[in-house]
């Protein structure tokens, strides 16, 4: 509730920092609060339930308490494409950036899910198993479950990969 407070006075802030000055009328604070600087670009993240999910806190705190096989959901921009992994069932591998301090490798079944289309830059969003390592981890189960139970998926550019 208190975020949507602030946000209704940052709003309202906004709006009176764009409205015209009027001819003779002085630009001096009218409280004990001054502006410095007018902001020129505002990104606000909607106000939902899934913000945890928008800002990746569960795969970051998951890092930080060594974590290993834990479902998340996240997204983040891929950063670099590696070659698949033919061992066994083959997967599709790749990096994503989650956070400025933390990159997921992701090993995506291509025996079970088709290719995902990604290339470097794109962002993903995608739901699978987390796997802790002191690189920033591991993501798998990045497709449907052949069992039935649990599933992951990857999105990308409009596209669902499961």
């Amino acid at each position: 509730m208190r975020r949507r407070y602030a946000l209704i006075a940052l709003c309202s802030l906004l709006v009176a920092c764009q409205q015209p000055q009027q001819q003779g009328v002085s630009n001096q604070p009218q409280s004990t609060v001054e502006v410095k600087s007018q902001v020129q670009t505002l990104s606000l993240q909607p106000l939902s339930s899934g913000l945890a999910k928008e800002d990746n806190a569960a795969l970051k705190q998951a890092f930080a308490q060594k974590q290993s096989h834990v479902w998340l959901e996240g997204n983040g921009i891929v950063k670099k494409l590696l070659p698949d992994d033919t061992k066994g069932a083959k997967h599709q591998r790749f990096l994503v950036t989650i956070a400025p301090e933390q990159t997921l490798l992701f090993a995506h079944n291509i025996d079970l899910a088709q290719r995902a289309d990604v290339n470097v830059g794109d962002q993903v969003q995608f739901k699978g198993e987390y796997i802790y390592n002191p690189k920033g981890g591991i993501m798998h189960w990045t497709h449907h479950d052949p069992n039935g139970k649990q599933g992951g998926w990857i999105k990308v550019n409009g596209q669902t990969y499961e």
